[in-house]
């Protein structure tokens, strides 16, 4: 990686995180302090803080952000909206339509697993997938539509289960829009995008419609070819309190994707640094939802119920190896899913007095359905001809919560809890003999399907507890503790034969746990000033999880993780506002990896030695691609009307990407800009500049082995002079997919007229 320029300005950006703040925007935090003692009732305490929808702020690191905040910094796809979020990365490897890598508290989380992502109540992760478990695609949001997103980190929170073990993210979308919008946004390297909303008022109540496209090619030599549309209709009446809606969604993409590329491809020639292996690589994505809601509040008492029903499509064609299993055609596979989720969420919140005590209790239901068709295949130029697995699954889940919030003095607070969850998983194969890959030694079919079938059942409890002290000079200290999970890809839990080969294998507990704690301060002593700073730890007892890209079950050892966040937020003035934020994470494997020691021994045997194969296939307790620092500062300056602008700089460190951490990646940093003017009127002009510094960095890397023409081991496993062992695993190498080059976008916004 030396030779390529390491992303600077980290030393400015750490000064500034310790010194600004959380994310931007001209709406201040909601207050922390919770209130004086009610001496009118003898009560010895006020109620608790609140946030969007009545959740009590119980810990250092939960924040409420509003669709402001959200939309004052410039990013440059929706799922980066969410890097409001501290500590939080979103970026990706495999094009527009795929859903985002998520790095947060030391978690490299894949698509998802172990960050929740709902929207308007309805989940966005989704278990057992054709691609990755907790697979999360943020692409169809519409980041102006968002009213606030409500951000919790760890395990700690009664009503947050599966996949919420580092965070979750709580997501609204507004009811209504006063004047309307139409907006129309065009940039570098052929984007395009047009949206436009408008409510109105029916039946009692108001009607919201929200319409998206956009295109987009990129600076790729195989241009992206987004095609992507967008939709909402929402109908609703009374306020998130209080109040009810009916909400529609339809999307739909279709893209080709320059996934990620080998180093030494690049600086040997043989492709230019915006350029692919596979011409081919892409796919299609579809989502259509219907869900609603109903809340009321009457005095001491509050109902919220949610209910939702979710279709959505995806296929994905991808290469991440290039020759190395199909050194004729190459190693290009499709996955596919298909699936109907249907679910439900209740809670019932009542505050009363015992004894000059004041309590508030919190108890709901949680239950999701997922009917699932989903498989992988061996693919060329996106035509199957392999199927490695094919199944169907139905899975189920109920959750029951609930958590008691005491106020013992006005300094004193406690939070206890538990959730009881049970889920339920039936996994038919569906895979034939005909279909099925070929031994290539005898020819016969690797039919692994009736052996991979079955059903799955499991349950456990969570504990969650936190205390809360304070204000004192307005400022509060948090400790929470809590035991949380994540759900395990059903296929991998019945599985007895490897798709691929047909080898024995172990298979998964369906549900894993997790533990954690966290110790930290919120203040606003300092006029203007929003800080807080939290020290967490979070265990897991194992990282088991299926593998989409291969079909097999992988077993992770346990891990262990433990870092510092600091938020910060300071607005010396209406028109001015600092933001920065920096995480530290510790993050390492627990035990021995003694599957991959062996693989080790085995590479350093004679003839396997002389090929360097080994390095980086050490035994190691480095977790790949873990992120030990991430850290943005930012400015926003502007009032509601005429000038304004920003300034958001991104930087995580390098990061391990083998268990040995023989393998880097390079530090990863960015700056984008926005400058803009608003008109009496409600119109407004603005142009946003991404990677405006012109960082060669990347925006995620990897290390594994793969295979090209090109190497000099292509010719030697073909010929068949090379081990086995060697072939199997190929050149190992960073694969990474570049930052996108300097780029702007001019967008030009206003009311529509009717």
């Amino acid at each position: 990686m030396n030779s390529r320029r390491r992303a600077g300005w980290s030393a400015l950006v750490l000064t500034a995180a310790f010194w600004s703040g959380g994310s931007v925007a001209q709406e201040a935090l909601p207050d922390i302090d919770v209130g004086a003692a009610d001496g009118g009732s003898g009560a010895s305490t006020a109620a608790p803080a609140k946030a969007e929808g009545g959740v009590p702020i119980t810990a250092s690191s939960q924040k409420l952000l509003t669709g402001a905040q959200v939309n004052a910094i410039p990013f440059s796809r929706p799922g980066e909206a969410l890097e409001v979020v501290p500590g939080l990365v979103v970026t990706q490897h495999s094009g527009e339509g795929k859903a985002n890598q998520y790095m947060l508290r030391g978690f490299q989380l894949d698509h998802g697993a172990d960050l929740a992502l709902t929207l308007d109540g309805m989940p966005i992760n989704m278990r057992t997938h054709g691609h990755g478990q907790g697979y999360a695609d943020a692409n169809f949001l519409i980041p102006e539509l968002l009213s606030s997103v409500f951000v919790r980190k760890g395990p700690y929170f009664a009503d947050r289960g599966d996949f919420a073990s580092a965070g979750a993210v709580d997501m609204q979308y507004i009811d209504k829009v006063d004047t309307g919008l139409f907006s129309a946004t065009g940039g570098s390297f052929a984007y395009g995008r047009l949206l436009g909303m408008k409510s109105f008022e029916t039946n009692g109540g108001n009607l919201l419609a929200a319409v998206e496209s956009n295109i987009y090619s990129g600076p790729w030599t195989r241009p992206d070819e987004v095609r992507k549309i967008n939709s909402v209709l929402r109908w609703s009446r009374g306020t998130q309190q209080d109040g009810v809606s009916i909400t529609a969604m339809a999307y739909a993409n279709r893209w080709y994707s320059t996934d990620q590329i080998p180093e030494r491809a690049v600086y040997g020639g043989v492709i230019p640094l915006w350029g692919n292996i596979d011409r081919t690589d892409g796919g299609d994505v579809s989502r259509f939802s219907l869900s609603g809601r109903w809340s009321q509040t009457e005095g001491a008492h509050s109902t919220r119920v949610e209910a939702f029903a979710i279709r959505s499509t995806l296929d994905l064609y991808n290469n991440f190896s290039y020759f190395l299993a199909q050194p004729d055609i190459g190693d290009q596979f499709r996955q596919f899913d298909r699936r109907t989720v249907l679910g439900v969420n209740a809670q019932h919140s009542v505050e009363y007095d015992v004894a000059g005590l004041s309590f508030e209790t919190r108890v709901g239901l949680q239950s999701r359905y997922d009917n699932i068709r989903l498989g992988l295949q061996d693919s060329y130029r996106r035509q199957p001809f392999d199927t490695v697995s094919n199944n169907q699954v139905a899975e189920g889940s109920v959750g029951l919560w609930t958590d008691t919030t005491i106020g013992w003095t006005p300094w004193l607070r406690t939070v206890a809890g538990v959730r009881l969850d049970y889920y339920a998983a039936s996994v038919g194969g569906v895979q034939d003999p005909f279909s099925a890959p070929k031994d290539p030694a005898t020819g016969m079919p690797i039919w692994t399907g009736p052996w991979n079938a079955g059903s799955k059942r499991g349950g456990l409890s969570s504990p969650k507890a936190g205390i809360i002290l304070g204000p004192f000079a307005q400022t509060e200290f948090f400790l929470n503790f809590g035991e949380g999970f994540h759900s395990t890809d059903a296929r991998g839990t019945v599985s007895h034969l490897g798709p691929a080969d047909g080898s024995f294998v172990a298979s998964t507990p369906l549900l894993v746990k997790s533990r954690g704690a966290e110790i930290g301060a919120r203040t606003k002593i300092i006029d203007g000033l929003d800080s807080s700073v939290s020290f967490w730890w979070l265990d897991f007892d194992s990282e088991n999880h299926f593998e989409g890209d291969t079909g097999s079950t992988v077993f992770g050892r346990p891990s262990r993780r433990y870092g510092v966040e600091i938020a910060n937020h300071y607005s010396p003035t209406s028109w001015l506002h600092f933001d920065g934020d920096v995480a530290l994470t510790h993050a390492r494997f627990r035990g021995v990896d003694q599957l991959q020691a062996l693989a080790w021994v085995d590479l350093l045997q004679p003839g396997s030695f002389e090929y360097g194969t080994y390095v980086g296939n050490a035994p190691g307790n480095f977790i790949p691609e873990a992120p030990n620092i991430v850290a943005t500062g930012a400015i926003e300056i502007g009032e509601t009307t005429g000038w304004f602008g920003a300034l958001r700089y991104r930087y995580f460190g390098a990061r391990p990407l083998t268990e040995d951490g023989v393998f880097k990646s390079p530090a990863t940093g960015s700056l984008n800009l926005r400058i803009g003017y608003r008109f009496d009127n409600g119109w407004r002009i603005q142009a946003d500049a991404f990677n405006v510094a012109n960082s060669r960095s990347d925006q995620i890397t990897y290390g594994y082995g793969s295979l090209l023409k090109t190497d000099a081991l292509y010719g030697l496993c073909r010929s068949g002079t090379a081990p086995g062992n060697v072939c199997a695993v190929g050149v190992m190498d960073r694969h990474f997919k570049p930052m996108e080059p300097p780029a702007v976008r001019v967008t030009v916004s206003g009311p529509l007229p009717f």
